[in-house]
């Protein structure tokens, strides 16, 4: 059975992956309206990956005698300047979802709650992938420059969902 401070903390970050999932969606769909469908296609996958994730949180609290709420999911931002803006925030939300994560750690710790600690690893793992494919792309994207064709870029984003040891 969880303890209480540890079952909170899951609940918590499951509405973090729900909001995670709506993010990435409304990037997905910003970026589909405004001419970019590589990118639109980079962020449904990621909104579909951070669904399981959240999935994940569910399943792993209801098996462990908790009980998985899912919480209201405020409304994530539609607009964004340009394709840099859009993966400047998606880092900026990465790093924020690492943190959160990292919170979890410290409370199984805390709590010694050892077997949520160890099952907790793999999205410890997952944020750093996550976190380097996204700079990764912020990387291109600086080489390109605000002045340059996307065109190339969008076309070929998906290939570095798995590339240099990155994957999202």
């Amino acid at each position: 059975m969880l303890k209480e401070k540890v079952e909170k903390i899951l609940v918590e970050q499951i509405g973090k992956e729900a909001y995670s999932s709506n993010l990435y969606l409304a990037m997905a769909s910003w970026a589909e309206c405004n001419g970019y469908p590589g990118i639109a296609q980079w962020m449904y996958a990621q909104s579909d990956e951070e669904r399981v994730h959240m999935l994940k949180f569910v399943g792993y609290l209801n098996e462990r005698g908790g009980k998985a709420v899912i919480p209201a999911i405020d409304a994530p931002p539609v607009d964004f300047k340009n394709v840099s803006d859009l993966f400047q925030r998606t880092m900026e939300h990465e790093q924020y979802i690492s943190d959160a994560i990292n919170t979890i750690v410290a409370v199984c710790h805390e709590e010694r709650d050892f077997a949520t600690h160890q099952w907790v690893q793999w999205f410890v793992n997952e944020q750093i992938e996550e976190e380097a494919s996204v700079s990764n792309i912020l990387d291109r994207l600086n080489l390109i420059g605000d002045n340059g064709n996307l065109y190339l870029f969008d076309r070929d984003i998906m290939g570095m969902r798995n590339s240099g040891g990155a994957e999202a």
